[in-house]
C-alpha cells in the first residue's frame, strides 16, 4: 500500500496487532526522533545572572551599569563548554591552560578580564543558588563588586549531573587613537 507503513505493537483487547498509519505521519515522526538534541536555552538564567551583578554592584556603591558584551559572553561560553567536556575543571584554568584573560583576548575583548564559575551537581541551578555560591565565595564577591568591570558576558550549560555557570567580567581598554 502506497503511502501507508505499519505500526506494530499496538495492544487491542489483549492482541498485539498491526495498524496502518499514513506515511505523512510517520515521517516527521522518525525525523524528530532521529535529530540530535538541543541544549536547553538557558538565556533567563543567563540574564538573571547580569542583572544579580548589577544588583550586587549597586549595593557596593558602584554608580555605573554593567553591560552585556558579545566578546566575553564569547569566552564565557568556551569555558563552560569545556568544563561540561572535562569534568576535572572546576575553576577558571581550561583544559587547554588557558585563563579568563587568555579566553577574552581570543575573543576579540580588549581590556582586562576575571571570571566567576559556579558549579552544581544536578541537571539545573537557580539563580539564587548561583548567587549563594559566589555571595559566600570572597574571592568572587571582590570580583563582582569590583565597579571598575563594567561589561560582562555570561554562559550555563548543563547535563543531566552537572550545570555550569561561567561570568565573565571586564574592564574595556579605552579606545586607541
Amino acid at each position: 500500500m502506497a503511502g501507508f507503513a505499519l505500526r506494530p505493537g499496538v495492544i487491542v483487547g489483549g492482541q498485539t496487532i498491526a495498524r496502518l498509519l499514513p506515511v505523512a505521519v510517520i515521517a516527521p515522526l522518525a525525523a524528530a526522533l532521529a535529530a540530535p538534541v538541543a541544549h536547553a536555552d538557558n538565556k533567563r538564567l543567563n540574564s538573571a545572572v547580569v542583572s544579580a551583578v548589577y544588583t550586587l554592584q549597586h549595593q557596593a556603591g558602584c554608580t555605573n551599569d554593567v553591560i552585556r558584551n558579545n566578546a566575553l559572553t564569547l569566552a564565557a561560553e568556551w569555558h563552560a563548554e569545556d568544563m561540561m567536556n572535562n569534568r576535572n575543571i572546576n575553576d577558571d584554568t581550561g583544559s587547554d591552560g588557558s585563563s579568563p584573560q587568555d579566553r577574552a583576548n581570543a575573543a576579540g575583548f580588549r581590556g582586562r578580564a576575571t571570571e566567576t564559575v559556579a558549579i552544581n551537581p544536578a541537571i539545573a541551578i537557580s539563580s539564587l543558588e548561583l548567587v549563594n555560591q559566589w555571595y559566600y565565595n570572597p574571592d568572587a564577591m571582590a570580583i563582582i563588586r569590583d565597579c571598575a568591570n563594567t561589561a560582562i558576558g555570561v554562559w550555563s550549560d548543563n547535563a543531566l549531573d552537572r550545570t555550569v555557570v561561567v561570568a565573565v567580567y571586564g574592564q574595556p581598554a579605552p579606545p586607541v587613537r
